[in-house]
């Protein structure tokens, strides 16, 4: 088993003091002297973060860099250096380095950086698991999760998808109940159309229109005969969503649609066959609907014969952070931009939350994260006041390092750029560790 911590320093002596503090820390650590021997059984799947010195005999830290590109891109490196300057910290950040550390490492600020790398890295190694279990099992592309209630639900599915019978799914608000409708039809073999209905959004006067059809001069304003959505779905599958939102008198239509596989469209009395599966989503318990007068309770059985019951968030945490990674995934694909790094404390305020809006919800969360709109939170159990700071720090060396490198080091034109002095810049730098003895000029 690959350790956590993949540590190089041809330094003895630093190599034992950086292994335990890690190790303090409760992280495994594989120690090395030189590059080759840290490289000899890294794996593209390993879940590790690489911690190495910069300046070392035969292979150095952008050696290294080079290596792992060719091994895994996506492993985070983190460079060190005692004799760290500017052109070195940005070298290391364009070549792809993780994060840039000045020697001696601050002990606090080392375990931080690789408690955020390796929460990273293991989210990543996570996804692509996913990808490839997608790959082997088309479920799993639809209805994401390792968690128990998912496997429950997709082996249930499975068992279900070729039947010939109609199919109730039940589940709050935003779980993904016409994800699943979608699945079932797609799955099932059908040739014909998947067709959508919301009883919900439709008025009661149009919603027998809209399911049965009607012939021309029907009623008026039916100028011309149209074919309803139950018709229309002839060969495939119909989805009712909100099917506890029908009409009484729409759902006695329904109810004979659902025997005799026969519709009437308005102002005819012709049958038409009809093939179809019907699959019902709800929110609400259809049987104490009808025992309130709210629903039929005839329908309310006639349905109720194949069963699925979707798991709300609450039910499957374990899965939060892959269905963010996955949404952040399609939300930067469809922004146009790069998956943003995130951070362990914004996953963990994730699994925090209640979450009323389900998985709905926390796709809009991964799409408002793309677009930089989501704050990140404030650990409860941590002093408000340090978390600020620490949180401000990162966000001004990460500024600094994108001026100094828009300005190709030249510490003139970053101060000048930033709207700073040049001593001001260099009290910056030296307080994030980014050298400050050397001054290019502008």
């Amino acid at each position: 088993m690959t350790a956590d911590i993949i540590l190089i320093d041809d330094d003895g002596n630093v190599l034992d003091a950086c292994r335990e503090v890690l190790e303090l820390e409760g992280f495994s650590v594989s120690p090395h002297a030189s590059v080759a021997s840290a490289l000899v059984d890294l794996r593209a799947d390993s879940e590790t973060v690489i911690v190495s010195d910069v300046r070392m005999p035969q292979q150095d830290g952008f050696d290294l860099l080079l290596c792992v590109r060719a091994i895994d891109r996506d492993i985070p490196i983190v460079l060190m250096s005692g004799h760290g300057d500017i052109p070195m910290a940005l070298r290391a950040m364009r070549d792809g380095a993780w994060d840039f550390l000045e020697k001696p490492a601050d002990p606090v600020h080392l375990i931080e950086t690789v408690r955020r790398a390796l929460d990273h890295r293991r989210l990543l190694t996570e996804n692509r698991r996913l990808r490839l279990s997608i790959a082997a099992d088309g479920w799993e592309a639809r209805l994401i999760g390792h968690s128990a209630p998912m496997v429950t639900l997709r082996e249930r599915l499975k068992r279900i998808a070729g039947a010939a019978t109609d199919i109730l799914v039940l589940g709050e608000t935003g779980t993904g109940k016409e994800v699943t409708a979608r699945a079932l039809h797609d799955f099932s073999g059908r040739k014909g159309r998947f067709v959508a209905i919301n009883c919900g959004a439709i008025p009661e006067t149009m919603l027998e229109s809209e399911l049965f059809g009607h012939e021309a001069g029907a009623f008026t304003g039916a100028r011309e005969k149209r074919v309803g959505k139950i018709e229309h779905a002839h060969g495939g599958t119909l989805f009712l969503d909100e099917i506890e939102s029908m009409p009484l008198a729409s759902q006695v239509r329904l109810l004979r649609v659902l025997q005799e596989r026969v519709i009437e469209r308005l102002g005819s009395n012709d049958e038409v066959p009809v093939d179809l599966q019907v699959v019902a989503a709800t929110k609400a318990d259809l049987h104490q609907l009808a025992r309130q007068g709210k629903f039929r309770e005839d329908l309310a059985y006639r349905l109720d014969i194949a069963r699925v019951e979707i798991p709300p968030i609450s039910a499957r945490r374990g899965d939060i952070g892959l269905l963010f990674r996955h949404f952040l995934d399609l939300a930067s694909r469809r922004q146009g931009r790069a998956a943003p790094r995130v951070e362990a404390t914004f996953l963990a305020d994730l699994d925090r939350r209640n979450w009323p809006g389900n998985v709905r919800e926390l796709r809009n969360v991964a799409e408002r994260y793309v677009l930089g709109l989501e704050d990140m939170p404030v650990s409860a159990n941590a002093d408000a006041g340090e978390m600020l700071e620490a949180r401000m720090d990162r966000v001004e060396r990460a500024i600094l390092l994108d001026s100094l490198a828009e300005q190709d080091g030249r510490i003139g034109a970053t101060a000048d750029a930033l709207g700073i002095s040049r001593k001001t810049l260099y009290l910056k730098m030296r307080k994030h560790g980014l050298g400050g003895d050397s001054d290019k000029e502008a």
